[in-house]
Order: C-alpha cells, then structure tokens, then sequence
C-alpha cells in the first residue's frame, strides 16, 4: 500500500509539472505580486487574463505598489473605482507576446488600456519611467516582465 502510495504521489506531481501556468497563476506562484493579484481580483480581470492571448504583463511587485501614495491601493480597490483600476491594469497589459529581445530604444506599444506605453534601453530597458528588473518570465499565454513601479495612462 505505501509503494502504492509513493507511486500515485509521484504521478500527480510528474503530471503536474508538465502543466504550464497562465499570466496569472505564473505572477501568484512568484510570491511577489499579491497586491497585483488582489488588484486584478477587485478588477474583475482574472479570467481574462486566464485566457487564451498571448499577452505581455509588466508587472509592478508589491514594493511597486507599496511606493505609491499612502491610501492609493486601498483607494483603488474600492468598487466605486473600479473602472480607473481596470484603467491601471490594463495600461500595464501589450496585446501579444513581447520579449525583452524585441524591444529597441524608443519603440512603443499600444496597451489593452488603449493608450501607448514607451521603451527605453539605455542605462536598462524601462517601460515608460519603470526599470524592468527581471524580463522574459514565460507563461504559457504569455510573457511577464517585473516592473518595479506602477506605470499610469494619463488620465
């Protein structure tokens, strides 16, 4: 019974790790995104974001959002703003899958927000004003690069 056992474990966790992970359980499994992941929750943007794609997430960690203006999250968290916070989230979203690879210095992007977001490369590849720290984590409909700032669209 315990080979058994020691078996059937041994086959859910093979089959497990060959499953590949979404945008948004590859951002919660990191550990560093839980207010990005309480943010796109309260915006009602999970499933999308579950989704076919491909899509391309800079995504600020929770220090990104911590930097904000004290009472800025819990703000945007509230239902009656939930339409700038969808705003906010979707400005960090580029339809398709963009790796670091293909940015060039001064290339832009139109986001899901519809509104065009900036790269620069010199002294590091940023997103507008926010240094992208670590770039190219794959999702099996997409990619995520690690912001470490909360980009806006001018509102």
């Amino acid at each position: 019974m315990k080979t058994l056992l020691i078996a059937g474990a041994s086959a859910i966790t093979m089959t497990t790790s060959t499953l590949a992970a979404d945008i948004v359980d590859t951002a919660a499994e990191a550990g560093t995104f839980t207010t990005l992941i309480a943010a796109v929750e309260a915006a009602g943007l999970v499933d999308t974001l579950k989704g076919e794609g491909p899509f391309t997430v800079f995504a600020p960690t929770d220090e990104a959002f911590a930097a904000l203006p004290q009472g800025t999250v819990e703000n945007l968290l509230l239902e009656e703003n939930r339409d700038q916070l969808v705003s906010i989230l979707t400005y960090h979203v580029v339809p398709g899958a963009v790796a670091s690879s293909d940015l060039t210095e001064g290339m832009t992007a139109a986001t899901v927000e519809g509104s065009d977001v900036t790269f620069t490369l010199e002294g590091g590849a940023k997103v507008n004003e926010a240094n992208i720290t670590q770039a190219d984590i794959a999702a099996d409909n997409g990619v995520i690069h690690v912001i470490d700032a909360v980009i806006m669209p001018g509102m």
